[in-house]
């Protein structure tokens, strides 16, 4: 017991390097190449020296008002503007395939696997347009299926979305966060099939055109429906940018740049958008976590052995109550956890204010340094769920021939299979250490640069980066230990 409460508490300290490792993204034992201390030695020292590189090579910062999407910069530049024609057919494509969730869901098959519904919201949009949106910039402002919604009943029904009460400033991203939060619980806890998911999508559908018709149209979908809040801090990290062309009006140009640098511009406007980005960071932390055999044994033998103790009963008879504290007790970690990387960031950034001697609350650094964390999230997520894209996700040529399950075969590929869709483990274990690697080496560069912008002076820069750098080790070794942990076989 006191061995199991040991690990538990080390892996949610985030210390967990050097214990035994095999790969869990498909629920078999995988033996590493080389044992796990050398994973994280190697990625600590690889690390260390980026830090270094980028302390003695970086250059003086540019002004921080300075914009290369509003002046003119050899760093950006304008590839062409967006045709009104195709917007408008993705828009329309967008909305037909919320439409087909919500009927293949109702009158489908209840095989999530045969069902599209599944496949296409699951895989496709929420995996798969997140990571497109970190390679072709923001797209899903024009495409938002929930906003077409809005559009066609102001239309056709002339309902004013402009409003009734003014946004209170109060609300920020909060209403965003809370909803993020429900999602991810419904993902991991609600057992939901093809009929609940389009439940939930009529149910997200209402309550947009609520939110919208209450608080504004424009407004509610900036800051307030979720997927446009996360997708815009996605595509923050994209080469491509798309904006709003300001002499034409309903015109986008798409606009190269470099990537990362749309993190590199502006801030995080408030606490809850902080608390946003710590929550996809942790969010994807903990479905890793709670599925391994550390986390499972902590609760079934250490927590369920004391409540067992304490009432006299075997586990048979515990069984029906411990299963519901098991729900409570996860759900109340996945909602709480943003906010114990809260304060881990503030330890770190405690250590930053102190080195430092400068003058400015946690609560600004905060803010400051709260983009820097997104490519680290990325990565977290990418590692965690690829895998999924690219053996699930392929069936969507198969699944759109035959969306009901009925035995169509509408454009003649329901009986396509592909060759393989397993993947080499080696392959996968690799691409994982590659991909948190990268995005850690990513976040130290565009904390530095931050730094640069924030202190007066390169010692001050350079020396409030050394508390970040433990972090990011601290976090690059513990997104490795969860990745490298067995999950258990089954789902209690």
């Amino acid at each position: 017991m006191k061995k199991s409460l040991a690990q538990v508490f080390l892996a949610l300290g985030l210390l967990g390097f050097a214990l035994p490792s095999s790969a869990h993204s498909f629920g078999t034992l995988y033996t590493l190449p080389v044992p796990f201390w050398l994973y994280a030695w190697g990625c600590s020292a690889a690390l260390i020296l980026s830090f270094l590189l980028v302390a003695l090579l970086a250059r003086q910062p540019r002004n921080e008002q300075s914009d290369p999407l509003l002046e003119p910069s050899d760093y950006s530049k304008v590839l062409f503007e967006l045709p009104l024609g195709v917007v408008f057919i993705f828009r329309v494509l967008s909305f037909c395939a919320l439409l087909l969730c919500i009927a293949s869901g109702l009158w489908g098959t209840a095989n999530a696997y045969m069902n599209f519904n599944m496949t296409f919201f699951w895989i496709i949009f929420v995996l798969g347009f997140s990571y497109f949106s970190a390679f072709v910039g923001d797209l899903y402002p024009l495409i938002n299926p929930w906003q077409t919604l809005v559009c066609i009943l102001a239309r056709c029904f002339k309902i004013d979305f402009s409003g009734r009460i003014p946004y209170p400033q109060c609300l920020s991203y909060w209403p965003a966060l809370f909803l993020y939060m429900g999602f991810i619980w419904f993902e991991l806890f609600g057992e939901s099939g093809p009929r609940e998911l389009a439940y939930g999508l009529m149910a997200y559908g209402l309550l947009n055109i609520v939110a919208a018709w209450l608080l504004g149209s424009k407004v509610w979908f900036k800051q307030g429906e979720f997927f446009g809040v996360l997708f815009s801090l996605i595509s923050k990290i994209a080469p491509i940018s798309i904006h709003l062309n300001a002499a034409k009006s309903q015109r986008h140009n798409v606009i190269i740049r470099p990537p990362f640098s749309g993190l590199q511009r502006g801030q995080a406007s408030s606490m809850s958008e902080v608390l946003f980005v710590l929550f996809l960071l942790s969010s994807t932390a903990f479905d890793g976590l709670h599925q391994t055999n550390i986390w499972a044994t902590f609760y079934w033998q250490d927590l369920a052995g004391i409540y067992r103790e304490i009432n006299s009963q075997n586990i048979v008879q515990a069984y029906p109550v411990l299963k519901i504290i098991h729900r409570i007790f996860e759900s109340s970690v996945l909602f709480l956890s943003p906010l114990f990387y809260l304060a881990v960031l503030y330890i770190f950034l405690a250590l930053v204010r102190r080195l430092t001697k400068f003058q400015a609350s946690l609560r600004v650094l905060a803010l400051r340094f709260c983009y820097s964390l997104l490519p680290i999230a990325l990565v977290y997520h990418i590692t965690h769920y690829y895998t999924l894209v690219s053996s699930q996700g392929v069936m969507i040529l198969r699944l759109v021939s035959d969306p009901f399950g009925f035995g169509w075969n509408v454009f003649g590929t329901a009986h396509w299979r592909p060759t393989s869709v397993a993947p080499n483990m080696d392959w996968v274990w690799h691409i994982q250490v590659g991909l948190i690697l990268f995005g850690h080496v990513v976040s130290v560069y565009l904390a530095h640069k931050e730094a640069q912008m924030l202190f007066p002076q390169r010692r001050q820069a350079a020396l409030s980066q050394l508390p970040m750098l433990v972090l990011m080790v601290i976090f690059t070794c513990f997104g490795l230990w969860i990745l490298a942990q067995p999950i258990t076989a089954t789902r209690l």
